[in-house]
């Protein structure tokens, strides 16, 4: 054996309007409206359009100027560590850590100040429609249907508008009449108060087909009462019809909180000049100042009912989210930030995920979608399973799906409160338990948690640090021929019935997220399966990588390079 080491369509807002009207992810509005948007912006826009989310080329940090004195509000130990002195030293720059340090901080402070407007109305008025309309995340926002109480939670998207950035909220509809017969009414509101008291303006949304409506009012005096403070921005939405629309809209007059906006959350028509009137009071955030701050995405997944979202509210110390011991309570994928020291972890609350023969198209299928995309924009998974219960087939099939998707992940045994006798070795019995029935990912850390008590959850956040840094890590060149040269040492690849026999010639890290190692060799097709396993538990047992999926791609070469 030779074996050589080398290095969409969007509507007019009026046909009454004869000028041309201007768009951005299908919110339209008269071009006299204000100044026409430059070249660089409007291609922002439509990029942002095309992505299904906001986007932004954000330009390069200013390079930093030595200050000829402290500020006032600095310390003394910021200009120096040692004693003062009466000559004055040039100011020496701060190392590129902490300067990278500070412009986190800088935009995380800048994210966290991000005005919050919240969009409330009575149910089934279209508020989700409207926020993904304005958001421009039609592909993947908020659920909708025609079915009354789809939102229940909370759910925040960021949204711009005329160099406005801003963030909406996404709430239930508001009865306050319990004997309406909808559930978790209560909990509803309570999001929306959350919401309301965060947000620095409120889109009360109203449907223009049905007209005026009792709900509507009880909601305006229900803001009046508790946030009398709060500008108060009407939409009134389903006005599809350009010719219907300004009647639609006159009705609602009568609620004596401004000008009623007519607009049409599907068509886009009319948000426009909604989005103007919206933005007039909020307060500007510099472009350069949004952008990612080093935050990880944690995605929370399992079955239902195994205490995602009470996890989620241990985590983040408040009610963030709904929890009821019915199946499928969380519909959509919930977002809450937290900080933990100085990194920054964004949790993604998700739907519990069925069998697939057991969900139907409409509501559940759009929810478990949800979740699998918060799988792909995670950083990390915690797969969240039933200790008590046991790990499943269905949690086996979750975990494959974390594989494909080549994700870092962290298994979380939960409701360990519930078992009785707990000890070392029934600890112990637990964990290893769970490693054979999820092993399709034996490499995944195991913790027993219990979120309704708080035991061990206070380790999440380090379980998530340790993965996500094997998830990202390098390894030379040099030191991965070394390992392979032992592998081979310990055990030559076989040879097939030809007697041909496989050759490994050498291996070189090609990427990260998930670490990915090429192998060259003379042809990958005789190397079995079982070969390829042995080889990749050989660089794990070598190099680690725990919590991190590891890849190996074969790659033929037709003969072995000369060695020097």
């Amino acid at each position: 054996m030779a074996f050589v080491v080398t290095n969409a369509g969007l509507p007019l807002r009026s046909a009454a309007v004869a000028a041309p009207a201007s768009s951005f992810l299908g919110c339209t509005r008269p071009a006299a409206r204000r100044p026409a948007v430059p070249a660089c912006q409007g291609a922002a826009h439509h990029g942002m359009a095309a992505a299904g989310r906001p986007t932004m080329t954000v330009a390069g940090e200013p390079p930093a100027t030595p200050a000829a004195a402290p500020s006032a509000g600095s310390s003394a130990s910021a200009v120096s560590d040692g004693p003062p002195t009466t000559t004055p030293a040039a100011a020496t720059p701060p190392p590129p850590s902490a300067a990278a340090a500070r412009r986190r901080k800088k935009k995380a402070a800048a994210k966290a100040a991000l005005p919050v407007v919240a969009v409330v109305g009575r149910p089934n008025v279209g508020k989700s429609t409207l926020v993904n309309r304005l958001a421009g995340t039609f592909r993947a926002g908020a659920i909708v249907d025609n079915v009354v109480g789809i939102t229940r939670d909370r759910t925040y998207r960021s949204a711009e508008w005329s160099g406005v950035h801003y963030q909406l909220v996404d709430t239930g509809g508001l009865v306050f009449d319990d004997s309406e017969g909808l559930i978790f009414l209560p909990e509803i509101r309570a999001q929306a108060r959350v919401a309301l008291g965060e947000a620095a303006a409120v889109v009360v949304v109203v449907d223009g087909m049905a007209g005026w409506n009792p709900l509507d009012a009880d909601i305006v005096r229900f803001l009046r009462a508790e946030f009398p403070l709060l500008p108060i921005t009407l939409a009134v939405n389903k006005c599809e019809s350009e010719k219907a629309s300004a009647s639609q809209a006159a009705e609602f007059w009568s609620l004596g909180v401004g000008e009623p906006w007519p607009v049409s959350g599907i068509h886009g028509s009319g948000t426009g000049d909604l989005l103007d009137s919206l933005v007039e009071g909020l307060p500007r955030v510099p472009p350069e100042d949004v952008g990612n701050d080093g935050t990880i995405n944690v995605a929370i997944v399992g079955r239902p009912n195994v205490g995602k979202s009470t996890l989620l509210n241990v985590l983040t110390n408040s009610d963030r989210a709904i929890v009821s011991d019915v199946p499928g309570t969380t519909r959509d994928a919930i977002d809450e930030t937290i900080t933990v020291g100085e990194q920054k972890y964004k949790l993604i609350d998700t739907a519990g995920i069925r069998r697939k023969t057991a969900v139907a198209y409409g509501t559940e299928f759009f929810m478990i979608n949800r979740a699998f995309r918060a799988i792909r924009r995670a950083d990390c998974v915690l797969l969240v399973v039933d200790v008590d219960e046991g790990a499943t087939d269905q949690d086996r099939k979750i975990a494959e799906r974390i594989l494909d998707e080549g994700k870092a992940c962290v298994i979380l045994a939960n409701k360990w409160d519930l078992v009785g006798e707990k000890d070392n070795r029934s600890y112990k019995e637990a964990v290893l338990l769970t490693r054979e029935k999820l092993a399709v990912i034996p490499w995944a850390q195991v913790e027993l948690v219990s979120a309704l008590e708080r035991q061990r959850t206070k380790l999440v956040t380090s379980l998530v640090d340790a993965a996500v840094e094997q998830h990202r890590r390098r390894v030379s060149t040099a030191t991965l021929n070394e390992v392979l040269r032992e592998a081979v040492e310990w055990h030559r690849p076989p040879s097939n019935k030809q007697a041909r026999q496989g050759r490994l010639y050498y291996c070189t890290q090609v990427s990260v997220q998930p670490p990915t190692v090429a192998v060259f060799v003379n042809d990958p097709r005789l190397f079995s399966d079982n070969y390829r396993r042995y080889m990749e538990s050989t660089f794990r047992k070598a190099l680690g990588f725990e919590g991190s999926p590891l890849r190996l791609l074969w790659r033929g070469k037709a003969r072995a390079p000369v060695a020097e």
